[in-house]
């Protein structure tokens, strides 16, 4: 299944390895990245896909924590999820 990462939070060094780290520990693989720094703020879309088996409440509460040790915030959601959020 695929799942959509967002990671907001100020730019700092490491960011990106960590998640990246983190996601490839798991067995997560990154589909697609999009990234950028918006005056000092660090933005950053993942497309993942995770295996069906995974629980994904665990992976989520494990980015979350990361994100706090990071400084950022990290949300997961299915993907199905947050095409039906942003569906006009």
């Amino acid at each position: 299944m695929n799942a959509i990462i967002t990671v907001v939070g100020s730019d700092k060094v490491g960011i990106i390895a960590k998640v990246s780290t983190f996601l490839a520990e798991r067995g997560i693989n990154i589909v697609d990245i999009s990234q950028t720094v918006l005056s000092g703020n660090f933005v950053m879309m993942m497309i993942v896909a995770i295996e069906e088996s995974s629980d994904l409440s665990l992976v989520k509460q494990d980015l979350s924590t990361l994100g706090e040790t990071l400084g950022v915030s990290i949300s997961l959601m299915h993907e199905k999820v947050f095409s039906a959020m942003h569906r006009i």
